[in-house]
């Protein structure tokens, strides 16, 4: 076909075009075909043009009329599908307006066309697609017309399958979408009392549509339709009545009659996988049929010989996806009624040949498989911990062993080999940094995998169980593997990792006494390991996994003072051990082991001279003269936390003092050289030993905390200063050579330290204990150093961290700033509203921080607000309502929450608070109501509601004692905010009747006490409002969601710190440390 048969010149092509918008005449149906060939294979201008046509056409109220026309006589594919979008468009958007006759009609010419191509196999297979959409149209339409327009559907389609084997076929399809659509997607995309009355609809009809597939099972010999009616009755199984499943011949048939067929298998299993998942009581008998009877088709088709991980390795994709769809199967089955099983002492040998090939599943190298075999594990070995938890008695080796409960006894053989299983294949903790990557290289890993991550977790969870389980059988597999490393038996980098990944996870699953004795064999071997070995990569990787072993036990540390130093001495050797990541996992494990040890460093140790804190201090300058600038920073927070547990202030400031001295040597050399000649600070070496200086500080102070007091006092004004200096230089090189010097590396360097700067000055602040301290002699030189230098700065020069500093201030001294908010806020407020109110993307960290500094004085200076005159607080509440309009989710969230507690605020200030209301409710109403009516802003709605429900019962309780409207009294409040609102939501959706707006309105005011209700009576107005612009609602239930991950997080946290070994020793809150 010619890409255009009109002249190829864009006059010509517009001008013909646009003859098919006038549609008072008969559609040249060619034309638009050509159209939209040009749309899909010309370019450039052309393409452009006929992209805007087909557009502005699909936009035109009356589109939708030519729909039939094109899809009868069109020759282009691609003309049909963009006639099928024009309809699924008015569906989706108009269908309820549309005169009754016409969506009869537009459903009647769908389901003869939909009739018409499938009846016929050739020209279904053929249409393949084209029949797929229109299938989804059919669907959008039955959301609408079915059961109350349509009441006969499900008869009329169960009625017309019996007629023909290829229509039958694709009804099936259509039944699966249906279902898909009402039970799977519906919520948010359509009102809950109608996705109610749809369920309802297909339950009470089910019965003609479980017998048409009975039949299909029973009696057809056509393959693919068999295919589909299999895949349609997966999709059912989730909600049919129960009945169906386990009163009728629906699982023999599945097992006896499809499992044991390679071209129904996977479809048949997931079936009964999703049979196995139902939670009910009254039908145990059949769920142990199903188990055995799976079981006996199983070991015919998979002998329990077979060797699954070679099997795996070698199958084609349906076998493998086999292999996956049986370990969920037998995984869903036992989690759900293995105790079933147990239960009966026949059903014993059963329950281990599903266990035994469960062990076989877990085998394969295929990830995901075995995340699905390794969830079941998880859930097996915490439920027979939890039948009989662990008891901090006394060791394994010295105490008769107790009977072991029944339960725990049966699945002993099957354990054993699932520990094995678990320490061969153990993943990748996070603290680990040397890697052996694909070209089999050891190198330090940059990138963290964070689905190994969540693996090793659920790994380390599985094997702490299995450990109290059993821990001499854990202990002896750990042993033996070891000495298979020493004796190189089993030497490999590989099996040396997996091994002491698993090793180091298990920490504090053991008694003391056991994991003492365990652990000084282990960490004998790995030094041995370590003399022994040559090689460079040998020793990268022996050193990663003796620090990540030993970083895992500060329990064994805290206890043996030698084994602490030495392997305290061991990380200063690896600190100038030059191979990619050993340095930085020497410096990880060093500060990990100093936050957990902290205490012994800076106490005199039996048989030392002096606490061995001094003989680290006193070897500084050895131990990281081969350290980066970034592990010299580690280092020295390491160090701040020994010092922050010496207790007597006399010991700790003269550990302050010699812990600072070499970076204040040359700090106090920099400030003596500027005092003479001031360009010294323009020099790049300088500028990056004054930002390293920052760095060190600013890691001191955060372990040290408040004493760190001693050390700031000692350079806080030679460093205002050289922040001063510093914004001179800036300022200057940007008046001197525009503002793209600002990318330049020495002037990048210049903002680090001022950067830097504030970064201490607020970390410290935040720690302090002493505010009148604060606010008298630290902040009041702060302000001089910092205020005017940001005010008078151009934007791109202005750090961010001014506006985070003075919210971390304010926050902190509360009452004592209120003073100086005047001050703060004539230098920053309306300079950085300038830069962030021209559009919602231009710098976001000062946005951020904007909100997050308005936020704080909201919180704890409110009266500040109330003293500025009216035109500047105006200027402040604009800029919240600007904060909530954001798209950016965390600055509208942050402009939410400072409404609700300003509107909180001002509720006490009577005087105050009625000309606010009189002068801003209504506005306020407004604004609240654009966003909560934004898709892009459905994660806020719960806020939102929160909001509302606030304004609306203040008006309700009478707490409003002024007009909020001309010409009317306080009296009449309620009535006025009805009618302004009503008039709102009219002129914004003139599709909504007046009666869904009265109902809306009636509901806010009846729901002002009960948060939850209220927002759903506000998500079922926004779906109702969609329904008519045709936009997505997957975002309305969004923040239930994160609630609930949120609440799964915290109570998955409270049932680990119950366990002991779960939580690793480093993110146990540290009351329960000692």
């Amino acid at each position: 076909m010619p890409v255009l048969s009109f002249e190829p010149n864009m006059t010509a092509i517009a001008e013909q075009a646009s003859k098919l918008l006038d549609f008072s005449q008969r559609l040249d149906i060619n034309l638009l075909d050509n159209v939209v060939s040009c749309m899909y294979s010309s370019e450039g201008q052309q393409q452009r043009m006929a992209q805007e046509f087909l557009t502005t056409f699909k936009e035109h109220p009356d589109a939708w009329t030519r729909v039939d026309t094109i899809l009868e006589y069109s020759q282009n594919q691609q003309t049909k599908y963009y006639a099928l979008q024009i309809l699924e468009n008015v569906i989706k958007t108009r269908w309820k307006v549309l005169p009754r006759q016409q969506c009869e009609g537009i459903r009647k010419y769908i389901v003869g066309l939909i009739i018409k191509i499938s009846s016929d196999p050739t020209v279904a297979e053929r249409e393949k697609v084209y029949l797929g959409k229109l299938n989804m149209i059919l669907v959008q339409i039955l959301k609408y017309e079915w059961p109350h327009n349509w009441p006969s559907f499900i008869g009329d389609i169960v009625g017309s399958s019996r007629t023909n084997e290829s229509l039958c076929q694709n009804n099936m399809i259509i039944l699966k979408l249906l279902s898909e659509e009402v039970f799977d997607f519906s919520s948010g995309q359509m009102t809950q009392t109608k996705a109610k009355h749809l369920k309802d609809s297909m339950c009470s009809e089910f019965a003609k549509i479980f017998e048409l597939c009975q039949f299909i099972l029973d009696s057809s010999q056509n393959a693919p339709l068999v295919g589909a009616t299999l895949d349609t009755l997966l999709r059912f199984l989730n909600w049919i009545p129960l009945g169906y499943i386990f009163e009728t011949k629906l699982i023999p048939t599945l097992i006896f009659k499809f499992l044991s067929v390679p071209l129904f298998r996977n479809v048949t299993l997931k079936c009964l996988t999703e049979i196995a998942g139902v939670q009910v009581a009254q039908y145990d008998e059949q769920f142990i049929q199903l188990f055995t009877q799976t079981l006996i088709q199983l070991k015919q088709m998979v002998p329990l010989t077979t060797n699954i991980r070679e099997a795996y390795k070698a199958g084609k994709d349906d076998e493998q996806n086999f292999i996956q769809n049986l370990s969920l199967f037998l995984c869903t089955f036992l989690k759900e009624h293995g105790a079933l099983v147990e239960a009966k002492m026949e059903m014993n040998e059963a329950l281990l040949e599903a266990l035994a090939y469960l062990v076989l599943v877990s085998e394969t190298e295929e990830t995901e498989i075995f995340k699905i075999c390794l969830e079941y594990w998880n859930a097996l070995a915490s439920d027979l911990y939890r039948e009989n938890p662990f008891t901090p008695s006394s060791p394994t080796r010295y105490i008769m062993k107790p009977e072991l409960p029944p339960r725990r006894l049966l699945y002993t053989p099957v354990l054993s080999k699932v520990r094995r299983i678990m320490i061969s294949r153990m993943a990748k903790p996070e603290e680990v940094l040397v890697v052996e990557n694909e070209q089999g290289e050891v190198v330090r890993e940059f990138m963290k995998d964070t689905d190994a991550i969540n693996m090793y977790k659920t790994m380390k969870e599985t094997l702490v169980y299995l450990t109290h389980l059993d821990y001499n059988d854990t202990e002896g597999i750990m042993t033996e593997k070891l000495h298979n490393q020493v004796n190189g038996i089993e030497w490999s980098w590989k099996n040396l990792n997996t091994l002491c990944w698993a090793i180091g996870s298990i920490s504090g699953a053991m008694h003391e006494e056991d994991e003492k004795r365990f652990l000084v064999t282990v960490i004998k071997e790995l030094l041995g390991l370590c003399e022994q070995k040559r090689g460079k990569d040998n020793k990268a990787i022996i050193a990663s996994n003796i620090m990540y072993v030993v970083g895992q036990y500060p329990r064994f540390l805290r206890a043996h003072w030698r084994f602490l130093k030495t392997v305290v001495n061991k990380l200063f050797e690896f600190m100038h051990e030059t191979h990619d990541g050993v340095q930085d996992m020497a410096c990880d494990t060093f500060i990990k082991i100093s936050q957990k040890c902290r205490r012994h460093f800076v106490q005199v140790q039996v048989g030392e001279m002096m606490p061995f804190i001094d003989e680290i201090l006193n070897g500084i300058n050895t131990i990281i003269c081969d350290l980066q600038p970034q592990q010299v920073h580690t280092f020295y927070e390491a160090i701040g936390l020994m010092i922050s547990a010496q207790t007597d202030q006399f010991q700790q400031e003269r550990l302050i003092e010699k812990y600072m001295l070499l970076p204040n040597q040359v700090w106090d050399n920099i400030i003596q050289q500027a005092s003479r000649n001031a360009d010294i600070l323009k020099e790049q070496d300088v500028v990056k030993q004054l930002c390293n200086i920052l760095k060190t500080n600013v890691r001191a102070c955060k372990s040290l905390g408040h004493p760190y007091l001693l050390q700031l006092g000692r350079i806080y004004l030679d460093m205002l200063n050289v922040y001063k200096v510093m914004s001179e230089n800036v300022s200057g090189a940007i008046a001197a050579n525009g503002e793209n010097v600002t990318k330049q590396p020495l002037i990048k360097n210049m903002r680090a330290v001022k950067k830097e700067a504030l970064k201490l000055i607020s970390g410290w602040v935040s720690r302090s204990n002493d505010p009148q301290v604060v606010a008298e002699n630290f902040v009041p030189p702060l302000l001089d150093a910092v205020l005017i230098d940001y005010q008078r700065n151009v934007p791109t020069a202005r750090e961010p961290e001014v506006l985070s500093t003075m919210a971390t201030i304010v926050n902190k001294l509360e009452g004592h700033i209120t003073k100086d908010i005047p001050q703060i806020f004539d230098a920053v407020f309306e300079c950085s509203l300038d830069m962030i109110n021209k559009n919602f993307e231009e710098f976001p960290e000062h946005r951020t921080n904007f909100f997050l500094l308005l936020q704080a004085v909201n919180s704890h200076c409110f009266n500040a607000f109330l003293a500025i005159p009216p035109t500047q607080f105006k200027l402040v509440l604009d800029s919240v309502i600007w904060g909530f309009k954001h798209t950016m989710r965390n600055v509208a969230d942050t402009g939410l929450s400072i409404l609700y507690q300003m509107l909180q605020n001002v509720s006490v200030m009577d005087a105050a608070a009625q000309s606010f209301y009189q002068t801003y409710y209504t506005d306020i109403l407004q604004h609240i109501f654009s966003v909560v009516t934004d898709s892009s802003h459905s994660a806020g709605l719960l806020m939102h509601a929160t909001i509302l429900a606030y304004m609306f019962s203040l008006v309700e309780m009478n707490k409003i004692t002024v007009p909020l409207g001309p010409n009317i009294t306080a009296v009449q409040n309620m009535i006025y905010v009805q009618e302004f609102l009503a008039n709102l939501l009219k002129a914004a959706f003139p599709h909504l009747n007046d009666l869904q707006i009265k109902v809306f309105i009636e509901g806010l005011f009846s729901f002002n006490q009960d948060i939850p209700q209220f927002k759903e009576h506000l998500r079922d107005f926004l779906v109702q409002i969609r329904e008519f612009a045709g936009e997505d609602n997957s975002g309305l239930f969004l923040e239930e969601r994160e609630a609930a991950i949120v609440q799964a997080q915290e109570e998955k946290r409270r049932l680990q710190l119950s366990v002991p070994g779960i939580i690793g020793p480093h993110d146990i809150p540290e009351e329960m440390q000692d």
